[in-house]
């Protein structure tokens, strides 16, 4: 199921028990927004989700997966602590080396009378994760649990 063709983007795969996502932008950056949109889109319609609020989030890895991995983990708990979903992702610096990244993310608390109440995803994995560079797009694949 394609949510946005191309670049960039993201799409759903086939996966048996949890959810693979293929996010992908023009720049790593950019792929590591459209990883943090899938994320939310598989829990609410995040079109409805307005911007009323900012969350500054600064994470720091040993490698690039682990700062990917603790880029979602961190999405996550600011939706188990605060109850906020998301729907703009920023990041504005991701060091040469993946092991520091920097973002600002825009959303407001979950309303169930004007959120969607999809699927709730538990804890980002290192399932499958790659993420690579192919023909101008990069591509970051991971498995949440769901």
């Amino acid at each position: 199921m394609g949510v946005l063709q191309g670049c960039p983007g993201y799409d759903f795969l086939d996966h048996t028990a949890d959810v693979l996502i293929e996010a992908r932008g023009r720049t790593k950056e950019e792929a590591l927004e459209q990883a943090g949109l899938a994320v939310y889109e598989i829990m609410t319609d995040t079109s409805k989700v307005r911007p009323l609020t900012h969350v500054d989030i600064e994470v720091n890895g040993m490698d690039l997966y682990n700062t990917i991995y603790r880029w979602i983990e961190q999405l996550l708990v600011s939706t188990d602590a605060d109850g906020l979903v998301f729907s703009i992702f920023r990041v504005c610096d991701l060091s040469e080396d993946g092991t520091r990244l920097v973002a600002r993310v825009w959303g407001e608390r979950f309303d169930p009378s004007r959120h969607e109440q999809r699927t709730i995803v538990k804890a980002m994995t290192y399932s499958q994760m790659d993420f690579r560079e192919e023909d101008g797009c990069w591509r970051l694949r991971f498995v949440v649990d769901i």
